[in-house]
């Protein structure tokens, strides 16, 4: 049987002028194989001695006209595979993108999970849609695999794939494995497709791993007290807004939750950085 959109070892049954049919091996010993048992290597791809019976490791795909052909370039990705390719142009069904092949594969509208454009590089799984036509995707996660090669407080590097309102974000460990920034540790932009380093908080029994984009606290707190400190800098030395701002606004200005500026801003003071005047602003000493 052939295997669309993987790599297999096929034989030679015949050579022809533009080429060579291969079967596959259960049929390599039948005399005439019917025309859909059999698939065409091109002649510019036919190595030179090649004959009858011969094996030949080939991928098969479909060509412009929806034909099944083989070839013996190794494409970027197959069948089930996740990795990041090329968007080479946008149409009015999809993307394409360069997968190696003089065949680019389509990326349809629907199976994007944010808008692409030419030359965007996209994390995507490659597939079979249900008229057995090639086809990626960017929704990846049934693609993942877990691992148990991180443990806790590991760092780890990832794409986000996938944002949630009540889960968090999504990230496909070394563009593999099954990640989660939980809600309650998402700050700041983690937009679809940007890579982001993390840290390992937790590997759950199922093997998927939940993920910070934070430090330690102790840490954290550091590097929170000097990002207020610059952030204040920038504002010649005065805040425009104090620790009873809302949580929305000391979000979107510092990529902190509040108790974490509250804490950072109370680190600043303890060292006498900053002072709080008596209506609340946040002041360089």
């Amino acid at each position: 049987m052939f295997n669309l959109a993987q790599m297999q070892t096929l034989y030679v049954e015949k050579l022809v002028e533009f080429g060579a049919y291969l079967v596959p091996e259960e049929l390599k010993d039948k005399k005439v194989p019917a025309a859909n048992e059999h698939v065409l290597l091109p002649k510019k791809q036919v190595a030179e001695g090649l004959k009858r019976g011969d094996a030949v490791d080939v991928f098969l795909y479909l060509d412009s006209a929806d034909r099944l052909i083989a070839t013996t370039v190794t494409p970027k990705l197959s069948l089930g595979q996740v990795g990041r390719l090329t968007v080479k142009q946008v149409t009015k069904i999809g993307a394409f993108l360069d997968w190696g092949l003089e065949k680019d594969l389509l990326l349809p509208f629907r199976e994007q999970t944010s808008k692409v454009s030419e030359g965007d590089e996209v994390l995507v799984a490659v597939y079979l849609d249900k008229s057995s036509r090639i086809c990626s995707t960017m929704n990846v996660y049934p693609y993942l695999t877990t691992t148990d090669k991180y443990k806790k407080d590991d760092k780890v590097t990832g794409t986000v794939y996938q944002t949630s309102d009540n889960f968090g974000v999504f990230v496909a460990i070394d563009d593999m494995y099954q990640g989660l920034i939980p809600k309650r540790e998402v700050y700041g932009k983690c937009e679809i497709g940007s890579t982001i380093e993390a840290r390992v908080i937790n590997v759950r029994t199922d093997g998927k791993i939940d993920l910070s984009i934070r430090e330690k606290s102790h840490l954290q707190a550091e590097a929170d007290s000097e990002k207020i400190l610059e952030l204040i800098k920038s504002y010649d030395g005065v805040l425009p807004f104090t620790e009873k701002a809302s949580p929305e606004v000391i979000t979107r200005e510092t990529g902190m939750s509040k108790n974490e500026f509250k804490k950072a801003v109370g680190h600043l003071y303890k060292n006498r950085k900053i002072e709080i005047t008596f209506d609340g602003k946040i002041k360089l000493i």
